[in-house]
């Protein structure tokens, strides 16, 4: 009997489902690398300071984003100093009954939309969406929430498309289950991507979910047979079918056969991991599995000529996957600072190696000038012996201003410290 699968208040059988029968009975329960359920490639139309600051201005002046949120989407797309174009989508959007709300929603999460032609390209889509039958109403409700719609090409695409996602919001309002896949042409891959995208969705991938492997290039959800083989692999592994790294489980394991698997494993075992200790990495970070035995290998070299032990490297790996990922310079920069800098010992990074994935600029140095700032007025006893534990650079900015900024009494000390730490902060 295959596994069964918890999904908020109801099981769901596989065997049961009426889409899916799996292919193989005794499929290896291991997974491969998690590609990222990408979409359409954010476009860049200028890569300036002053497109980007012009940017900025307009996102925040035009759709009242806040300046961080305006600053993070300018890295993906900016117009320089011609709003034109933008002008031109916000006027089709707001024709066309989205509320200003939406739009900011719209652009946020799919910023390219600015840069896309409203006469040529979004307003012929939306006419079509409209001409189906779709009323104001839902054509904004389906189009603010998968934005990326509008970027597909051809009528039958976007219409299919929209039908799935309207399928979906309509379904999960009524608790009821709707069946898609009879409008669609046997065997194309559409009607797998649809089917399959059913068959996750009765597993309890939630919505956000389904909507980017919907609109995503990626074929994990094109295929039928390695499909439903990858899935037993997933659902055998354990993975929780309402969490993100379900997906980014099966988009690992997709098209990855067993004895492509074992050799991943083995690569592990070599460099001196255990079995169950490279399947406890993948149940943290699925993509552990992408990693050639030459990434691991110069990692680890990485790791020792930094004066790490090759049992620390093991030690780090098993609670910090990612710090494979990393670059040696990013490891190195980092390592220095709080070894050589902060005086913390090597075997705090041991036992906190999510450090390793923090920005610099971002968390740990504000942070560490904080910690400094309170060391040399002596409010934290001697520099090696009082540093406070490592663990605190991982708390919230929230959590960190309370423990070391705003319980001081003296208000011109609190004023002096969050100006540390916001300065850095803002540089």
């Amino acid at each position: 009997m295959y596994s069964v699968i918890l999904h908020g208040r109801r099981l769901v059988q596989l065997q049961k489902l009426p889409y899916l029968r799996f292919a193989v009975e005794n499929a290896s329960a291991f997974p491969n690398p998690f590609s990222s359920a990408a979409s359409d490639a954010d476009v860049s139309l200028g890569d300036g300071r002053k497109g980007k600051t012009f940017t900025v201005s307009y996102l925040v002046d035009s759709l009242g984003l806040s300046k961080k949120l305006a600053e993070s989407i300018s890295r993906k797309v900016s117009f320089c100093s011609d709003k034109g174009n933008p002008d031109s989508v916000l006027s089709l959007l707001r024709s066309h009954g989205f509320t200003d709300s939406q739009i900011s929603t719209i652009i946020t999460n799919y910023p390219r939309l600015l840069t896309l032609d409203a006469e040529k390209s979004l307003g012929p889509k939306l006419q079509f969406l409209q001409s189906r039958g779709a009323s104001s109403s839902e054509l904004t409700q389906i189009v603010s929430t998968v934005p990326k719609i509008l970027g597909k090409r051809g009528h039958k695409t976007i219409s299919r498309y929209y039908d799935f996602v309207k399928v979906i919001i309509e379904a999960d309002k009524s608790s009821k289950y709707e069946k898609l896949c009879h409008s669609l042409p046997q065997g194309s891959k559409q009607e797998n991507k649809i089917r399959n995208l059913l068959v996750l969705r009765e597993l309890g991938v939630p919505q956000r979910l389904l909507f980017s492997l919907l609109i995503s290039n990626q074929h994990v959800c094109c295929g039928k047979e390695i499909f439903e083989v990858s899935l037993k692999k997933v659902v055998d592994m354990g993975f929780d079918p309402t969490t993100s790294t379900f997906v980014e489980a099966l988009c690992t394991v997709y098209g990855m056969s067993d004895k492509t698997i074992e050799e991943k494993v083995d690569v592990y075992k070599r460099l001196g991991f255990a079995v169950e200790d490279v399947w406890a990495m993948f149940k943290k970070w699925p993509l552990s599995l992408a990693n050639s035995e030459k990434k691991v290998a110069n990692s680890i070299e990485t790791f020792l000529g930094l004066g790490f032990s090759r049992d620390d490297f093991v030690r780090i790996v098993k609670r910090f996957p990612q710090c494979i990922g990393l670059s040696a310079e990013l490891v190195k920069k980092k390592t220095e600072f709080v070894v050589k800098k902060m005086n913390w010992p090597l075997k705090a990074l041991v036992s906190n190696p999510q450090v390793l994935g923090l920005s610099m600029e971002k968390r740990i140095v504000p942070r560490c000038n904080v910690i400094k700032a309170l060391i040399l007025k002596d409010l934290l006893g001697d520099t090696r012996s009082k540093l406070p534990p490592l663990r605190y650079v991982l708390i919230t900015d929230e959590k960190f201003l309370e423990r070391y900024v705003r319980k001081h009494d003296d208000k011109q000390l609190v004023a002096e410290l969050m100006a540390i730490f916001t300065e850095e902060h803002a540089s």
